[in-house]
């Protein structure tokens, strides 16, 4: 009953000091506030994240009480919430030769330092709170791991929070906020170890299943991706993150058929996410249902006319359907939307080429190379349009110079290799087909049909058997 009474009180005196602030603010008045209102006051504001009214009240606090301590100290706390970390050091650098053992002023001081970008000069204000009052140590390293993560230096918030949890073993909080930092240091193991752990003591954490998706996601675990998305969405089935995730990764899987309802669901929640509704288009699109393409593809371009994917899969249905002119439209239009997309300049110089436009087709792959010099798929069909429409003689000193530009990437090693071995240059074959297989030999079988093994001397076929490729 009498801690009722005094929750009572405090909120009443609470109310009242509020509400007084309030009115004097309203009538411009000026009225005095003894040092507990002011603090209550200013705390309240902080809490309700109102920086503008707390920094009001800390600022006619220090004009009626300079001399307290609590009140310079709340008004630092302010300015570190408008990021004015400079003024805030002024006045916690007087504090602390007033009050050298007060270990909230070092908090607030590291994390002036933190703001500031200084770590280590935060971290040495830090830890030296931590000896400054051993009754408050879990309360000290709880606002040392908070100023760490809403500065987001999550590795040195790290061993503060292992420190936290060691002195809190039953706090499970602080083991997801590890989790997640963790995570964010992209130290994958010790995350998933973390989440696990989390989830024995919270299995209903819908939040925890859907982080431990992510990261099963980036190491390329999708089975237990997908399995932490389900237990998500068995938990909370309003999670879109969860469902958006989910569809993403079975496409990727190239699960089209099953990522179908998952995309549809999520385009229930979130009906303008024109991104989703172009996720959906591509798996009609692969699994042939091209009238349900077409559809949500221009649904997406309704959605979003700027977004280029939607035109660029109109324009893969357009060629792949037998229709270069209608191809050309869209791939152009995608290609001005988004010509830093080596895959939209690829796939117009096939369109150009399904028309005969050999030079616009060579056009489009130089650009297409010059944004990804890797990009295998083009340089096989840049290679076989030089071969087979008699482009080699033109074609050799422009790769020759490109070779010297780029390097020793496999796609051009291949091309000037076959190139070589077609003029019955050998040594200048086997020197590039050598560099080219040991960079990627796998990718030789791409390129095998311009290699006529009739042409090959006995160097070159004991070069390929000695890759198992010959």
């Amino acid at each position: 009953m009498e801690d009722d009474r005094f929750s009572y009180s405090y909120e009443e005196e609470l109310k009242n000091a509020v509400q007084k602030f309030e009115r004097m603010r309203k009538n411009n008045e000026n009225c005095f506030f003894d040092v507990i209102e002011f603090e209550t006051i200013i705390d309240y504001y902080i809490e309700c994240n109102n920086s503008i009214k707390a920094f009001e009240a800390a600022t006619l606090a220090s004009q009626q009480h300079p001399n307290s301590v609590s009140i310079q100290l709340r008004k630092a706390r302010v300015l570190l919430d408008k990021g004015r970390a400079v003024e805030a050091l002024k006045i916690l650098k007087k504090l602390e030769n007033i009050e050298p053992g007060n270990h909230e002023i070092y908090v607030a001081k590291g994390t002036a330092m933190g703001i500031l970008g200084d770590i280590q000069g935060a971290k040495k204000m830090f830890d030296y709170s931590l000896t400054l009052d051993s009754d408050e140590t879990g309360n000290i390293l709880f606002s040392i791991t908070s100023v760490l993560q809403n500065l987001n230096y999550y590795e040195y918030l790290i061993p503060y929070l292992k420190k936290l949890l060691k002195l809190e073993p039953d706090f499970n909080a602080h083991l997801y906020d590890l989790a997640y930092a963790y995570e964010k240091i992209e130290d994958f193991e010790n995350s998933i170890a973390c989440y696990l752990k989390y989830l024995e003591n919270e299995p209903f954490s819908d939040s925890a299943w859907y982080n431990l998706g992510i990261i099963y996601n980036k190491q390329e675990q999708y089975k237990e991706a997908l399995e932490a998305y389900d237990y998500a969405l068995a938990i909370n089935s309003q999670n879109t993150f969860a469902i958006f995730n989910k569809g993403n990764i079975l496409c990727n899987l190239e699960r089209y058929s099953e990522a179908i309802p998952v995309y549809h669901e999520y385009i229930e929640n979130e009906p303008d996410s024109f991104e989703a509704m172009t996720y959906l288009a591509e798996c009609y699109e692969k699994t042939k249902d091209l009238v349900l393409a077409r559809k949500y593809y221009h649904e997406a371009i309704d959605l979003a006319p700027d977004y280029a994917d939607p035109w660029f899969g109109l324009g893969i249905i357009a060629l792949e359907s037998g229709t270069p002119d209608d191809s050309l439209i869209f791939l152009r239009k995608a290609v001005r939307l988004d010509d830093e997309n080596p895959e939209i300049w690829y796939m117009l110089g096939k369109a150009h080429y399904a028309k005969n436009e050999k030079k616009a087709a060579l056009r489009c792959f130089r650009e297409s190379l010059k944004l990804d010099a890797y990009y295998s798929e083009v340089w096989t069909d840049l290679g076989r349009i030089i071969l087979y429409d008699g482009f080699i003689d033109k074609a050799l000193p422009y790769l020759e110079k490109a070779y010297k530009v780029i390097g020793d990437v496999p796609g051009i090693n291949y091309l000037l290799a076959s190139f070589y071995l077609h003029g019955g240059l050998m040594e200048k074959t086997y020197r590039h087909l050598s560099l080219a297989l040991d960079a990627d030999k796998d990718l030789f079988r791409e390129f095998h049909d311009i290699f006529p093994v009739q042409l090959f001397s006995r160097k070159i076929k004991k070069l390929l058997e000695g890759y198992n490729l010959y």
